[in-house]
């Protein structure tokens, strides 16, 4: 399903419920769900065009078919630099805190795509298009977020989701701690995202969420109080 939420910003949800999301914002396809999902992108990106492509990190549920889309469009992948060796390898689970539960071993086998080489490394403060870096590590070592300061969208990847993953109840969330490497540090990520008070927040897992009521900000407050 492809979704217009702003100027620019188109939703691509892949499984259903928004259980998995990737989005195109300005001509950059951020995210690749997992190894299926290469049909339903490769559809999407023949009507609207793609000229890069960015990972928010490189777990097997964001770079599932990363290889088959940038061999067959001939389009760069960008990613943190943390996030190289998952993203050129394949080996996307190696960073969870259990790689050998039987869940990470069936996303490894079964949703993560082969490794494709990066072709740019980005960090804090770099820009893609109109939307700005903002490293986010928690959930993976180079997690990064993508922010367009003069409307507020923000595409948060896995720092945050806005439904329970196992049950697709929505509602806000901190992502798994079976998937998350570091949990401590990817609150204090979530306080940096907070700081920014976006006004639409576009995750990996879940629905967007229009931040009329400060949602976001509240739900993120609340983590910092409980640490």
């Amino acid at each position: 399903m492809l979704r217009q939420i702003t100027t620019e910003v188109f939703q691509v949800s892949l499984m259903p419920r928004n259980s998995i999301n990737c989005y195109i914002i300005e001509g950059v396809l951020v995210d690749c769900g997992i190894r299926s999902s290469y049909t339903t992108i490769k559809k999407v990106i023949q009507k609207i065009a793609v000229h890069q492509h960015v990972l928010t990190h490189a777990h097997a549920d964001h770079q599932g078919c990363s290889d088959q889309i940038c061999a067959e469009f001939d389009i760069p992948l960008l990613c943190h630099p943390n996030e190289v060796f998952r993203t050129e390898t394949g080996m996307v689970t190696n960073d969870y805190p259990t790689p050998d539960h039987w869940v990470a071993m069936l996303q490894q086998k079964y949703w993560a795509g082969q490794g494709h080489k990066v072709d740019q490394t980005v960090v804090e403060n770099d820009m893609i298009g109109n939307f700005r870096v903002i490293e986010t590590p928690g959930h993976s070592a180079g997690h990064i977020s993508l922010f367009r300061e003069r409307d507020g969208v923000l595409i948060i990847g896995d720092a945050a989701t806005n439904m329970n993953v196992f049950t697709t109840i929505t509602g806000l969330r901190l992502p798994p701690n079976m998937f998350t490497s570091d949990q401590q540090r990817n609150i204090k990520s979530l306080k940096k995202l907070a700081e920014l008070n976006p006004s639409v927040i576009c995750f990996g897992h879940g629905p967007v969420l229009r931040n009329t009521d400060r949602k976001f900000e509240k739900f993120v407050a609340k983590l910092n109080a409980a640490v």
